[in-house]
């Protein structure tokens, strides 16, 4: 018998996995019933639930009225909850995410309770940098981990460190994980035995002294009834999580360290497969996520009337709800996927109208015909804007100064003109509205009637004087306003609006500002803006030149390979077939500048249509790729801008292929041993490989959330995409398409067990049209020259028609807010209750001061929670605010 063990009844609920969510919660609801009964019947029981409140409110809608009896047994310590509203892929949702999963949690565990003091992390596919410090930041001292702890840990207590120097002390959950104790009662007639197995295999964890966790329970489990008994019988002693980890200090004195990300392959599989599998899922994540927390959130706060707050909480709710380690991984059922994709397309709406609301009040204050601009970034942005305006007039700014402009397109006038009954005419009209636009006019002229449309009319309209004009009417002609659409090159203030709108020409008025930096083409397959220059080569590929001279060439090329792997894990069938090369190329001018230009770059492939024989023997993956082929067209838009130190891409191709990995390759313009990459609140460097030791093949496929940098390159993002350094370091390729069709494979040829049931998942395949937006730049100096290109790439100016009269002024630019520094990044503006709270981090390596300006008088520091700190010193509208490197800092402001 032992006296050192501590017995931690839980359960590891995956909310939606190899069953989409409400077939879970139905099971759901019947474990947490018996464990109410088992708990209330045997005053002993202890249970942890899994960290996450998902599974309280999950149980509670069903049943409301056993709130009370959750709240005793949490009340009383015996039932541990949150600190998490849901386990989440710490990888593949924004920090911002990762804050409000926890804000969400503990607030509403506070409402039963109390959540648990501990950062529980049982089984995400790796771990964040900056989650202790995120952690810290909340209030919570503990952290406990399983799954990316390097081999250089061999305690079960380490001291985790975040690159900012937060160091938090992490129970490490060896031998088994979070079902280290799984099988200690199986048998009650070798407890004593088992018990000694167990002790002799965590005492080389622990060392000779102290307690023994032993965390009972394991994926879906229910209560063990008797198990107290057992537990006694045993000589142990049961408790929550809480109790075994908040009974060592918080001090980390003496433990080993580690710092930063925890993506090791030494301890157990991390699963990196599912950075790249179901693709849209990600970009659909990355939309919504910056939808929310870079557009609706701060203007919102900065220009809304009435905080819409439930609105804001819904989607926030819907986006934290998806950032599941089984949701939005991608690595459940096909329903699975579905049901994630839809609540993702909730939040971004949720966040699209809340955008739109604001929008729609600034822009009353603009004259019809004009069009207001709405910069969404902290920094005084001058950039180019698409726009559809009517008239040929040239556009001005509020002072009355000329835009620079460019046109793209023109809009058809004649929209209509057939002979028909008039009358039949008449049934289009739907009050004034014709053909999507609004009766301007209207007049007969012999047998022909004429309607003059636009996209906006105060003129009225009656169809009872039109009815008595049809006599001998047989043709009928619909003729819209002059409309075009033209790129136009408009400063905004930070966080802030301006307005252009058309103005009569004026031949003595001054000429347009024009960038300092046109773009031009060569008439041939050169784009140049003096900060780069592209060219496509004749195989397609893009040579770019910065002004500093450096050069990347073959950029772009398409990489096309087998992938007989399932949603956890790439493998490649033994006898790849890799396709490169294109069979034929064409090159189309779409425009060509001041402002903007860009080609379309047309190659076609033929692509293997699937694994061979994959369909039939999926426990015997193929070892090839099938002879028969699929015609694959890749669509490249090549775009430069005037002022930009980079060239926007838009790939896009109709997959009709199956069981296949297809990445754009960028290769170097210096080889490189390192990537620096960014992603939840930092920057982390990574080499060429990756730790090995579980058994599953360490691939040095990493994830990348906005940009990743190496070797004098750097790819910007729209979302979390998988990248890895190939050729020893002279090429970066960067995943664009993993299709698979397994959701597990029994047999993976990179990992020794299944991750999963072997259940098929043809959706997971990602048939159809695909296309993916991302920008290259070259850079000569270090990877923080990239910060603000990736924020002018990921944040477009907003553009909306102005409402108001005609006759209305142009209302003065606006500014918002202003943040600035070396490496200060912006990831939050809100309103919380008579303060508006910004959050920031420091993305450097060294100190820095953040310059945060605007209309406020007072401002204090805060923590994650929003729970106010120490006042911070305001002059004049300007704070300034010293930051350690990599410190994420939430300050809260008010006039």
């Amino acid at each position: 018998m032992t006296t050192e063990i501590v017995v931690v009844p839980h359960t590891h609920w995956d909310r939606e996995w190899y069953e989409p969510f409400q077939r879970f919660r139905l099971r759901l609801v019947a474990l947490l019933d018996e464990v109410l009964d088992t708990m209330e019947r045997e005053p002993r029981y202890h249970f942890t639930l899994d960290g996450q409140l998902a599974c309280v409110d999950d149980y509670l809608e069903v049943r409301p009225e056993n709130r009370d009896r959750v709240a005793a047994l949490v009340e009383s310590g015996r039932l541990a909850v949150g600190p998490w509203q849901i386990l989440l892929d710490e990888f593949l949702c924004s920090g911002e995410n990762i804050v409000r999963n926890l804000e969400l949690g503990m607030d509403r565990a506070d409402k039963l309770g109390g959540a648990m003091p501990v950062g529980y992390l049982p089984d995400m596919f790796g771990h964040t940098a900056q989650m202790p410090q995120i952690l810290r930041l909340a209030g919570l001292l503990h952290a406990c981990v399983y799954r990316g702890v390097p081999s250089s840990v061999v305690t079960d207590a380490f001291a985790w460190v975040a690159p900012d120097g937060t160091a938090i002390r992490t129970q490490y959950l060896p031998a088994g994980g979070y079902g280290n104790g799984a099988h200690l009662f199986e048998d009650p007639g070798r407890l004593a035995e088992r018990a000694e197995t167990f002790t002799r295999t965590m005492r080389e964890w622990h060392g000779p002294d102290g307690p023994l966790l032993a965390m009972y329970g394991t994926d879906h489990s229910a209560p063990v009834r008797g198990l107290p008994e057992m537990v006694a019988a045993l000589g142990a002693r049961m408790d929550t999580l809480t109790g075994y980890v908040t009974a060592h200090s918080a001090d980390v004195d003496g433990l080993p360290r580690v710092t930063g990300e925890l993506r090791s392959h030494a301890r157990a599989n991390i699963l990196p497969g599912v950075i790249s599998v179901r693709a849209h899922v990600k970009q659909a994540m990355g939309r919504a996520e910056r939808m929310v927390e870079r557009y609706a959130e701060p203007l919102a706060t900065l220009w809304g009337a009435d905080w819409p707050g439930r609105f804001l909480d819904m989607a926030w709710w819907r986006l934290v709800d998806a950032s599941g380690h089984d949701s939005v991984t991608g690595c459940g059922v096909d329903d699975t996927a579905q049901q994630v994709a839809a609540r993702i397309a909730e939040a971004e709406q949720l966040g699209q109208a809340v955008r739109d609301m604001v929008t729609a009040r600034l822009a009353a204050a603009v004259p019809s015909g004009g069009m207001l601009v709405v910069n969404p970034t902290p920094a005084t942005r001058r950039s180019v804007v698409l726009l559809d305006v009517a008239g040929t007039d040239p556009l001005v700014d509020p002072s009355g100064a000329r835009v620079a402009t460019q046109p793209l397109e023109h809009a058809p006038i004649l929209l209509l003109d057939e002979r028909m009954d008039p009358a039949t005419a008449l049934t289009f009209i739907h009050g004034t509205e014709l053909y999507g636009q609004h009766i301007t006019g209207w007049n007969v002229k012999g047998e022909t009637l004429t309607f003059t449309v636009a996209r906006e009319s105060t003129v009225p309209f009656n169809v009872a004087e039109l009815r008595g004009s049809l006599d001998g009417v047989s043709r009928v002609r619909i003729e819209a306003e002059p409309r075009r659409t033209v790129a136009a090159l408009v400063e905004a203030p930070p966080l802030g609006h301006t307005s252009v709108r058309p103005a009569p020409f004026d031949a003595a008025a001054e000429a347009p500002e024009m960038p300092e930096s046109p773009v031009t083409f060569d008439g041939g397959r050169v784009l140049d803006n003096g900060l780069l220059r592209v060219e496509v080569a004749l195989d397609g590929t893009l040579t770019l030149t910065g002004a500093d001279g450096t050069t990347l060439t073959g950029a772009g090329r398409i990489v096309d390979g087998g992938d007989m792997g399932d949603t956890y894990n790439y493998a490649p069938p033994v006898n790849d077939l890799l396709i490169t090369l294109p069979e034929a190329i064409e090159v189309d001018l779409v425009c060509s500048g001041p402002l903007v230009a860009a080609l379309d770059v047309r190659r076609t492939y033929r692509w293997p249509a699937a694994g061979d024989g994959v369909e039939f023997t999926p426990e015997l993956p193929a070892k090839s790729r099938t002879a028969e082929m699929e015609r694959i067209v890749v669509d490249t838009r090549v775009e430069l801008r005037a002022g930009e130190p980079f060239v926007r891409l838009r790939v896009a191709f109709d997959n009709r292929c199956v069981d296949h990995r297809v990445r754009l390759h960028v290769p170097l313009p210096a080889k490189a041993s390192v990537s620096h990459a960014e992603g939840q609140f930092a920057v982390v460097a990574r080499g060429l490989t990756a730790e090995a030791g579980c058994g599953e093949t360490p691939l040095p496929t990493f994830p990348a959330s906005s940009w990743v940098a190496a070797g004098g390159v750097a790819a910007l993002l729209e979302h979390v995409t998988e990248y890895e350094l190939v050729e020893g370091g002279s090429e970066l390729a960067l995943t664009l398409l993993r299709s698979v069709g397994y959701l597990s494979r029994n047999r993976n040829a990179l990992r020794p067990e299944p991750a999963g049931p072997q259940l098929p998942t043809p959706a997971a395949q990602s048939r159809g049209l695909r296309s993916v937006n991302l920008a290259l730049m070259p850079y000569g100096g270090t990877w923080q020259d990239v910060l603000p290109a990736a924020e002018t790439f990921r944040h477009d100016l907003v553009v909306t028609p102005g409402t108001g009269a005609p006759s209305l002024a142009q209302p003065d630019p606006a500014p918002g807010l202003s943040v600035t520094g070396d490496g200060v990044v912006m990831t939050s503006l809100r309103s919380r209750e008579e303060w508006r709270e910004l959050r920031v981090v420091a993305l450097t390596p060294t100190p820095t001061q953040a310059l945060v300006e605007g209309s406020f008088t007072q401002a204090r520091r805060a923590d994650l929670r929003g729970r106010p700190g120490d006042p911070l010193q305001v002059e004049d509208g300007t704070l300034r605010l010293s930051l350690r490197p990599w410190e994420i800092a939430t300050i809260q402001l008010t006039t």
